[in-house]
């Protein structure tokens, strides 16, 4: 692709040295923002505890500053969540999208092409774009070691395409949202304690007046959450009034299609009683393939005749 990788210090130390040293990734994703030749960040994968960064940079005007005075692509998904929140909250308009391990790495010959369209995007300037159901999903890998090298994942025709399920009409709004595992986590603390704590301090999500411009997508990780524990985590955004506030949900497929029938009922139950719109089995996030969804970007999504357009340039001139 013409691209010339650069990595930062840290990124091929070990899973425990990571763990233990989240100040090393905040020093990397720091390096990245003050560094001028670089034009786009790829994060390698996710990371349960990415959260840990945050107080790091949030209190490092000179990171902030860079992040607002040197605008890069910054793309990824699941984890990567926080990461993305954190940056918006600074206000650069980040991407869920591809990352480096998961797709530009693919194991077969080349990237998915679903996946490679929506990576190229970042090198185009389109002033919108559509965004279709894939004609194909694939299937998850039984391994990632060396076997699997040049091998094509199992592939599916699909046969859903997006589904509304709940509502109807044509809505208008920005996008925002991530892996609902990782937001969970933040709202609730469910696996670090002061993760909640974090979040508040520096007050990275929005306010319910910014909710109400919000078209929010969730998907659900490679942990194929039972369908009680999404019903779970579902709850506690309604308990929340989220649902209410913003113009729409749009909903990831499921990886593998794992719970595929189950997860739909349960949108169906809780959004019952609430007239926003939700589209569901949208090619985002952990499913294979995936496009890239641009925070903050105007949305249209047709929900009567299954659409989305992202309605304008990703860039600023």
């Amino acid at each position: 692709m013409g691209l010339e990788p650069v990595l930062m210090p840290n990124a091929l130390k070990d899973l425990e040295y990571l763990e233990n040293h989240p100040e090393a990734r905040a020093a990397d994703l720091k390096q990245a923002f003050m560094d001028d030749s670089i034009k786009a960040i790829i994060t390698a994968i996710g990371g349960v505890d990415t959260y840990k960064l945050i107080p790091f940079l949030m209190e490092d005007e000179e990171f902030k500053n860079a992040v607002i005075n040197n605008p890069k692509i910054f793309t990824g998904f699941s984890d990567t969540t926080n990461n993305h929140l954190m940056l918006n909250k600074i206000g650069l308009s980040t991407f869920y999208g591809p990352c480096f391990l998961v797709d530009i790495a693919e194991l077969d010959n080349e990237m998915l092409p679903y996946t490679k369209e929506y990576f190229e995007k970042y090198f185009l300037e389109e002033k919108s774009f559509e965004i279709p159901s894939s004609p194909i999903w694939y299937g998850d890998r039984e391994s990632y070691g060396e076997s699997e090298i040049g091998k094509s994942r199992v592939s599916h025709k699909e046969i859903h395409g997006f589904e509304t399920l709940n509502g109807n009409g044509i809505v208008t709004g920005k996008l925002y949202g991530g892996c609902i595992e990782s937001i969970y986590d933040a709202f609730t603390g469910a696996l670090f304690s002061d993760e909640p704590i974090v979040y508040e301090k520096y007050k990275i999500f929005p306010t319910n007046e910014e909710w109400k411009e919000k078209i929010l997508f969730l998907e659900t990780s490679e942990e194929r959450a039972k369908p009680e524990i999404l019903e779970k985590m579902l709850l506690e955004f309604k308990k929340r009034n989220i649902f209410n506030l913003v113009k729409g949900v749009i909903v990831g497929k499921p990886i593998d299609e794992m719970f595929y029938d189950e997860y739909k009922e349960i949108y169906k139950k809780l959004f019952k009683d609430i007239d926003t719109p939700v589209l569901y089995n949208v090619n985002f996030g952990h499913s294979v393939p995936k496009c890239i969804l641009p925070y903050n970007a105007e949305t249209i999504v047709d929900y009567d005749n299954k659409k989305i357009i992202i309605n304008e340039s990703i860039f600023e001139d």
